[in-house]
């Protein structure tokens, strides 16, 4: 269920990194774009060494 909560996070910041590069904010979406790739980094290094592969 983890796992839920951090992909609806994921997905919550692109859509609104999207809604503000569409609305004219460059500065706030570049800024929710960069959050949205470092937690989905994070969230899927988690899961990788979770299940024992190695990069």
């Amino acid at each position: 269920m983890n796992d839920l909560y951090q992909d609806i996070l994921i997905g919550t910041l692109f859509l609104i990194g999207i809604i503000g590069f569409i609305s004219g904010e460059f500065i706030l979406s570049s800024m929710l774009f960069a959050l949205a790739t470092i937690a989905s980094k994070v969230h899927l290094n988690r899961k990788r060494s979770d299940t024992g592969r190695q990069a």
